[in-house]
């Protein structure tokens, strides 16, 4: 454990900052699921749930949780395959 005091605050600042990302990454991945549920089943809503899994990701990647590359690069996946469905 840490001795000085700014080590101390900075330990409690990552304990918090894990937490607030792990939350943030655990919503985004049950968007995803989601969007590839709603695929599966030829669900109705599928592309309101592809518009909030989009918002999702995209809220991940303004916090600093994921690489704003990262972000697209799931956006473009989970658009395409909803896409190749619809056709």
């Amino acid at each position: 454990m840490a001795n000085h005091k700014s080590a101390l605050k900075r330990a409690g600042q990552n304990t918090r900052r894990r937490l607030r990302n792990k939350a943030v990454l655990t919503r985004v991945k049950n968007a995803i699921k989601d969007v590839r549920l709603a695929v599966a089943e030829n669900a109705e809503d599928r592309d309101m749930r592809l518009n909030a899994a989009k918002s999702d990701i995209d809220k991940a990647a303004k916090k600093g949780v994921l690489h704003k590359k990262t972000a697209a690069r799931k956006i473009s996946r989970l658009a395409k395959l909803a896409n190749t469905q619809q056709a």
